[in-house]
């Protein structure tokens, strides 16, 4: 059977020869006769394994070295607490820029360890741009600024990177991270789910600035502070093993094919061709501001929800699956992130102007 064409918003379809490298390391990794899921964390393979990984995700984004790298569990929900918990240190507030659905989890759990200002928010246009850095109302004195650089429910993603100042910008890059170049002085702290772009689910990625280290709350639980995993380097507990073999699989075949900018031009030639389909005609129809549109997550509708639940249905018979839009937010969403192919794009084009045919 052919392999379907995967849009799933996450956990996300993998490079087929990540997950080809991957079957032939589970029984035995290397001639060692032992699976990579079987090592310890303490061994010497996996400390390869781990610092290889480390090494390429510093190149691939052009992290330096007052900077620390974390691999935990607990994915960005989890962050969206550990965050306040590790960084406000004597403040008492943090500010938030809410542009959509994951915005509004992350400054609702905030709100439980801090006063949490909304700087911005696009709510009153149902999400549908990120609101201008001239529109934002900082507070006077922030632990830090919050953003979803990419909305995955509504297809809402920055155009630009906030100046922030000496404030430290945190970013939730789950979604887009590795899709497209970024400056990382620009930010104290990114964290990412692995499960859009780099990895099965199960690992979360903390790029930190070590100068933000230091500033735990008491209540933080220990294997959440960020300072003490830094200063056990992957040993203070047994940190998520076989996904971060796979993360650094994904690492390494990125470089393989020139790097996040050569990643980036193969990015846009799939969103934009997939939103020219969209534009060109009545029947589909995306809500986002153009500039603010999300390369990762294309959203549209159909004439009527019940032909959204049609073209669902009939897409997942053509091999072309999850595709139904967030339960949220309804019509159809496509998640394009970097594994996805262009020929998975043409495939799904084809289908919607087949299906615009019969249907329109």
């Amino acid at each position: 059977m052919a392999r379907a064409w995967n849009f799933c918003p996450g956990p996300a379809t993998l490079p087929e020869e990540v997950l080809s490298r991957v079957q032939s390391d589970l029984l035995d990794w290397q001639g060692k006769g032992l699976s990579v899921m079987e090592m310890s964390h303490r061994s010497e393979e996996f400390l390869g394994i781990a610092t290889k990984a480390e090494r390429d995700l510093r190149q691939l984004i052009g992290i330096p070295e007052n900077y620390k790298i974390l691999f935990l569990q607990g994915g960005a929900m989890g962050e969206n607490a550990f965050i306040p918990l590790n960084l406000l240190g004597d403040h008492t507030t943090a500010d938030y820029i809410n542009t959509g659905h994951w915005s509004t989890k992350s400054l609702e759990e905030a709100k439980k360890y801090c006063d949490v200002n909304v700087a911005a928010s696009s709510e009153s246009s149902g999400f549908t741009h990120v609101p201008a850095q001239s529109e934002w109302q900082l507070s006077k004195d922030p632990a830090y600024v919050h953003i979803c650089a990419n909305e995955t429910i509504s297809g809402v993603e920055y155009p630009f990177t906030p100046d922030t100042g000496k404030v430290p910008l945190v970013a939730d890059m789950s979604s887009n991270i590795l899709s497209r170049p970024f400056d990382i002085n620009r930010f104290g702290l990114v964290y990412a789910g692995a499960q859009k772009n780099f990895g099965p689910s199960g690992v979360t990625l903390i790029i930190v600035r070590e100068d933000l280290l230091g500033k735990a709350r008491r209540e933080c639980p220990t294997v959440f502070n960020y300072t003490i995993q830094v200063e056990h380097e992957w040993a203070f507990n047994t940190p998520p093993t076989f996904p971060i073999y796979i993360a650094g699989l994904v690492f390494e075949r990125l470089l393989a094919l020139g790097g996040v900018t050569e990643v980036e031009k193969r990015n846009i030639a799939k969103a934009q061709k997939l939103y020219a389909e969209i534009d060109r005609t009545g029947f589909y129809t995306n809500k986002i501001r153009v500039e603010d549109r999300s390369r990762m997550n294309v959203t549209f509708y159909l004439p009527n929800e019940k032909l959204d639940d049609m073209f669902a249905a009939e897409a997942k018979g053509k091999g072309l699956i999850n595709l139904k839009g967030h339960k949220v937010a309804g019509g159809i969403r496509a998640s394009i992130y970097n594994a996805m192919s262009m020929a998975g794009v043409d495939a799904l084009i084809a289908f919607m102007r087949d299906f615009e045919k019969r249907y329109g």
